[in-house]
């Protein structure tokens, strides 16, 4: 059985940081590509931040320079560094994997949806003063 449990979201302050964990089971971690995606109250499913079995990284234009996401394949953890924290980056943060990838969706900003597939339960972000 596949499972993907994410951690490490709060209430942080604008310009804080948070760190993002995902602990996967049940499938080849290493050879799997793996990805954050998050929705914000009242909006769709959006891409964060994905990353290749190759430690390939790739982000929306939005986080770029203040989000890092890496993963380790010893502990078959992914993660999600946050800094510079905005106030439009609160959302609830998904751990998926990825059936396939393109990082056209990414730049181009494209639903997530098509490319998803185990999402974990998710991890709420709210960036408040």
């Amino acid at each position: 059985e596949v499972q993907l449990v994410e951690s490490g979201g709060g209430l942080v302050e604008p310009g804080g940081s948070l760190r993002l964990s995902c602990a996967a089971s049940g499938f080849t971690f290493r050879l799997n590509y793996m990805s954050w995606v998050r929705q914000a109250p009242g909006k769709g499913l959006e891409w964060v931040s994905a990353i290749s079995p190759g430690d390939n990284a790739y982000y929306v234009d939005s986080v770029k320079g203040r989000f890092t996401i890496s993963r380790d394949n010893n502990n078959n953890t992914v993660y999600l560094q946050m800094n510079s924290l905005k106030q439009e980056d609160t959302a609830l943060y998904y751990c998926a994997t990825l059936t396939s990838f393109s990082s056209v969706d990414i730049r181009r900003s494209m639903p997530p949806s098509p490319r998803l597939g185990y999402r974990g339960q998710g991890t709420q972000v709210t960036v408040s003063s």
